[in-house]
C-alpha cells in the first residue's frame, strides 16, 4: 500500500491537532479569549459606572445651575425692589426738601414784604412829620405860641390844681 500525499497531508494535519491538544494550546486560547472577556467586561462595567457616575454629576451641577439662576433672580428681584425703594425715598425727600424751600422763599417773600411796608409806614411817618413841623412854622406865629402856652398852662393847673 502506498501512501499518497494527500494521506501524508491528512496525516500532518492530525499531528499537528494531536500536538496543539498536546500541548493545550486549545485551553490557553479559551484562557485568553476568557481573560480577554474579562477585561472587556470589566471595562464596560468601569464604563458603566463611570457614566453613572457622569450622569450624577450632570444632574448635580444642573441642580446646582437652577439654584444659581434662581439665587440670581433672587438677587436682581431684591436690587430691583430695593433700587424702586431708594428712588421712592429720594423723591419724597426731593419733594420734602423743594416743599422746605418753597416755604423758606414764601416765608421771606413775607419778611421782605413786612419789612417793606414797615419801612414805607416809617417814611410815611417821617413825610408826615416833615410836613406837619413845615405846616406848624408856616402857621405859628407870636400870638399863636402865646396862645398855646396859656392853654398848656390852664391845663396844668386844672391837673395839678
Amino acid at each position: 500500500m502506498e501512501i499518497t500525499a494527500t494521506e501524508i497531508a491528512f496525516l500532518g494535519l492530525v499531528l499537528f491537532f494531536a500536538l496543539l491538544v498536546y500541548l493545550k494550546v486549545p485551553a490557553m486560547v479559551m484562557g485568553m479569549l476568557d481573560q480577554r472577556s474579562q477585561s472587556i467586561a470589566k471595562e464596560l462595567h468601569e464604563a458603566r459606572r463611570l457614566r453613572e457616575e457622569a450622569e450624577k454629576l450632570l444632574a448635580d451641577y444642573q441642580a446646582k445651575r437652577a439654584a444659581a439662576e434662581a439665587e440670581a433672580k433672587a438677587i436682581v428681584d431684591t436690587a430691583k425692589e430695593q433700587a424702586a425703594l431708594v428712588a421712592e425715598e429720594t423723591r419724597a425727600n426731593m419733594i420734602a426738601a423743594m416743599q422746605r424751600r418753597e416755604k423758606q422763599a414764601e416765608d421771606r417773600i413775607a419778611a421782605a414784604g413786612s419789612k417793606a411796608s414797615d419801612e414805607v409806614r416809617a417814611a410815611a411817618a417821617d413825610a408826615a412829620i416833615a410836613a406837619a413841623e413845615r405846616m406848624l412854622r408856616e402857621r405859628m406865629n407870636d400870638s399863636a405860641q402865646a396862645a398855646l402856652v396859656q392853654e398848656g398852662a390852664a391845663d396844668l393847673k386844672r391837673k395839678f390844681g
